[in-house]
């Protein structure tokens, strides 16, 4: 043998059978175990399925580590956090005219009874339950009321759609957190109308305020205006009894008359007094007091 040849080793072939039967038995107990462990994800429970129909003898799985029946047994996940839709609906008001209402919905599958509504209804409840249930429960609510009040009386309406809903869904194991309606949409023609009713509500609220502004000034120039006759009716009175004293004194006295002529006069004579003039003032005088 060269000594560049490589010596040829003997294995038994017991051996060789041995090592792989030890490979195949370890890649079967780790499919095995593998098929005996499941996961169920964080904000999930899992549906247990027994040859693929749903174990209802057995509550659903909660997050974390469960070990199944390997082949016989596996877990299909369901999402039981907080969800919501969003759904836009056509229907008509009482009084006939066309609606479009946006309503959204935040719910969640019950955590108890998730594998109830896996078999009765599957993974699509959304489309198959929760959708045609907003949308029946929007019509039904939406035709009990005309179309001012869908406006006037919206937490009415709201509440009516989120009693309805809530007890629609809870037949199917589903809660609901908050009920929302997010729009509501009128046909052109009436929200012109509902336009022109808000502007003549406002005209006449403001002709309204208008017409009390002019009463209350009314008021003010009548208060006024009685205030003044008041005061020219006491001026007149005054005047009047002024008068009667003067009248008074002048028959009891006649030179009573001098005496307001000299209160009155400015101390200058006139300038030219006729030759039969008769003085601006009369002097008493000892003669005159003698007649």
């Amino acid at each position: 043998m060269s000594k560049y040849e490589t010596p040829k080793v003997n294995v038994p072939g017991g051996a060789v059978k041995a090592i792989a039967l030890i490979i195949v038995a370890l890649i079967i107990i780790g499919v095995i175990a593998s098929a005996a462990v499941t996961i169920v994800d964080a904000g999930h429970r899992g549906v247990l399925l027994h040859w693929n129909a749903v174990d209802l003898t057995i509550a659903p799985l909660n997050e974390g580590l469960h070990f199944v029946v390997p082949f016989a047994d596996s877990v299909v996940q369901m999402e039981v956090r907080t969800l919501k839709i969003i759904k836009a609906t056509s229907s008509a008001s009482k009084d006939l005219q066309s609606v479009s209402t946006e309503v959204t919905v935040n719910y969640h599958p019950s955590y108890e009874s998730i594998h109830i509504l896996y078999k009765e209804v599957g993974l699509d409840y959304e489309n198959r339950i929760i959708q045609p249930a907003i949308e029946e429960v929007v019509k039904q609510v939406t035709a009990n009321y005309n179309a001012e009040e869908l406006i006037t009386k919206r937490p009415l309406v709201k509440s009516d759609i989120e009693v309805e809903i809530t007890k629609r869904l809870h037949e199917f194991d589903i809660q609901t957190d908050v009920v929302s309606i997010t729009d509501f949409q009128f046909s052109s023609l009436f929200a012109q109308a509902i336009e022109s009713k808000v502007e003549a509500e406002q005209k006449a609220f403001k002709a309204e305020n208008d017409l009390k502004r002019i009463q209350v000034e009314a008021l003010q120039s009548e208060a006024i205006a009685q205030g003044v006759a008041k005061a020219n009716i006491a001026q007149a009175e005054g005047e009047a009894l002024a008068i009667r004293i003067i009248n008074n004194a002048l028959s009891t006295n006649p030179y009573y008359l001098e005496w307001l002529k000299i209160q009155a006069w400015d101390g200058v004579l006139p300038l030219v007094v006729g030759q039969d003039g008769t003085p601006f003032i009369q002097i008493p005088t000892e003669s005159s007091n003698r007649r």
